[in-house]
């Protein structure tokens, strides 16, 4: 139940992992001097952007291995000092590259003719839409000495308030009863009991979790005071209008597609509000849903699953889709890709890391067995065929934005909920509908409530540090707003701000809407598929393969989408809203 990461290296003090450390830091030095000698002019374009670029390839591969490895002992041991000493060390040197990176966009920038000199080059028209963005990046670009000093800087601001956030919440442990018994345990342990078929064990769970906030609040909330403090200040900077409009650029994702969806998304909440009100009734409630009751298992199935169960129902099911995903999904089982016990010192959530430089994934998560940990080993295998259908793409052209990041994942995940809906009884079926239905209302309500917040939390920030009372109200505000009279008000969570680890990145603000877009595109891509049957799946592999190299727009223009108007969201929608109303007519007296 542990991954192995000796295919990227044996140890911190094998001879291969302190030559490629070494080498990166050489690496640094050589790219550097090359852009600041050859950047100047723009004569021999061709040539510079061509050996620029293989050395940006050579850096990606390298870090991606290093870092790689680093990060990844870390989620798994927070108290790892080498790791630790390791990543902040070579993260503090990685700053340095800015001033190549620099130096590379305004050459770019300024080349008028850049169209030409791509089409010269095998090598550059592969890379052209790298280049392209380049010379859009150009323009929000700050001087060199400026650039430098921000690269330096966020190593004792950002990047150290996430280090201390994480460090925080993976160490975390929390007091509570348990089987007539005083236990201490790890954070990610006691948030899986939401699922716990005991009612007591849930709402015990929930009190302890909060409780045990409070050890760590005030620390988190200078955290994300200090990360956000510096994004609002560098957003402007850069001249950005806000956070959420330099967060779509990046996402290569116009304004008007986030308001289409959005705009479908608060015509649905209706809906979710009655599948919410609905089990709260069935489970005894009179004011809504109880916020620990979120997640409670319903109906008369309680699947349950050992890993190895779990990994042969997700195999069996993908393999229905196409053969390739099946053997993808094995492959990992069998090469211990997946580390899925929770346990001290581990972070938690779930998560998948593409390696693009040994074209292998690794995914954490935190399994105990139940069919929702089951579809979030699914959700993460998703995100790791989503990497394996870019292997044979250059690792500059693997990279793909946020919103589309979630295609993979929750298309993989539908296939498995779907499977486990044709297998069953009406009777059955109630616990696999509810628990779809359940991730459903977490990816549109819950990640609207999200955005609510965050977007007010920028807003606040500009003006002050926010202390923990606000940003407990500024939740449970953003909790109304989505949840309506779905949750009873009396019982929500205020401390969603603290465990949700996004919010402590700040390369990755506003990281909600992404899953929202996620699931709609996913669900409109799973409709097109029941209607075209097999002949989709190389569109479809086609379709994640350019996700490096495409604007969201153009992505789905592949698939004849329009995602700049609201009715392609409604219309994914309109797949969940019929599961809900299955979901009340089956569980109606």
């Amino acid at each position: 139940m542990k991954w192995s990461l000796k295919e990227l290296y044996e140890s911190f003090e094998s001879p291969e992992f302190l030559r490629d450390s070494k080498r990166i830091l050489t690496l640094i030095e050589e790219v550097n001097a090359y852009a600041e000698k050859e950047f100047q002019e723009v004569e021999r374009a061709k040539e510079k952007l061509e050996t620029y670029l293989q050395y940006e390839m050579e850096m990606s591969n390298l870090v991606s291995r290093v870092m790689g490895f680093a990060n990844l002992t870390m989620s798994t041991d927070a108290r790892n000092e080498a790791a630790r000493e390791h990543f902040s060390r070579i993260a503090m040197k990685l700053s340095a590259i800015t001033k190549a990176e620099v130096l590379f966009k305004r050459f770019v920038q300024k080349l008028e003719n850049l169209e030409e000199i791509v089409s010269e080059s095998a090598f550059l028209t592969e890379h052209r839409f790298i280049l392209e963005e380049a010379k859009k990046e150009g323009q929000y670009l700050l001087s060199d000495a400026e650039e430098m000093l921000l690269a330096k800087m966020s190593n004792t601001g950002s990047k150290a308030w996430t280090n201390l956030q994480n460090i925080l919440t993976s160490t975390l442990l929390v007091e509570m009863e348990k089987e007539g018994e005083n236990v201490s345990l790890p954070l990610p342990a006691v948030r899986n009991l939401a699922y716990d078929k005991d009612p007591a064990v849930r709402k015990a769970a929930y009190e302890a979790e909060l409780a045990a906030y409070k050890k760590v609040e005030e620390s988190s909330a200078a955290a994300l005071n200090g990360i956000k403090g510096e994004v609002l200040t560098v957003s402007e900077l850069r001249g950005f209008e806000t956070p959420l409009h330099e967060t779509l650029f990046q996402s290569r994702m116009e304004k008007e597609t986030l308001d289409a969806m959005f705009d479908a998304i608060r015509e649905a909440l209706p809906s979710f509000r009655k599948y919410l009100k609905r089990k709260a009734a069935l489970l005894g409630h009179q004011k809504g849903l109880p916020f620990y009751d979120l997640f409670a298992p319903m109906g008369e199935s309680q699947m349950q699953f050992t890993y190895e169960e779990a990994m042969d129902y997700i195999v069996k099911n993908f393999s229905t889709f196409s053969p390739k995903l099946g053997q993808y999904a094995k492959e990992a089982y069998e090469k211990n890709w997946l580390d899925v016990e929770p346990r001290e010192g581990k972070r938690g959530g779930a998560f998948c890391s593409n390696l693009h430089v040994i074209g292998e994934s690794r995914i954490l998560s935190n399994f105990d067995g139940s069919f929702s940990n089951m579809t979030t080993l699914a959700h993460e295998l998703g995100h790791g065929y989503h990497g394996f259908n870019l292997k044979e793409e250059t690792i500059l052209n693997s990279s793909y934005p946020m919103p589309i990041a979630e295609t993979a994942s929750i298309f993989c995940e539908t296939i498995v909920v779907q499977a486990a809906l044709k297998e069953m009884s009406d009777a059955e079926a109630v616990t696999i509908l509810e628990q779809s239905i359940s991730d459903a209302t977490q990816v549109i309500v819950d990640i609207y409530s999200r955005y609510l917040f965050e977007t007010k939390l920028f807003e606040t920030r500009k003006d002050h540090p926010l202390s923990v009372k606000e940003l407990n109200a500024f939740m449970l505000e953003a909790q109304k707003e989505a949840y309506g009279d779905g949750l009873d008000e009396e019982v929500l969570h205020p401390y969603m701000w603290l465990n949700k680890t996004h919010y402590y990145s700040a390369g990755r603000n506003f990281y909600n809407f992404p899953y929202a877009f996620g699931l709609l595109f996913s669900k409109g891509l799973y409709a097109i598929y029941l209607n075209r049957g097999e002949s989709f799946v190389p569109e479809y592999d086609a379709l994640l393969s350019v996700t490096g190299k495409k604007s969201i727009k153009e992505v789905a223009e592949l698939m004849d989408i329009d995602v700049t108007k609201p009715g392609f969201f409604r219309d994914s929608l309109k797949i969940v809203e019929r599961d809900i109303e299955k979901f009340l007519e089956l569980t109606s007296e």
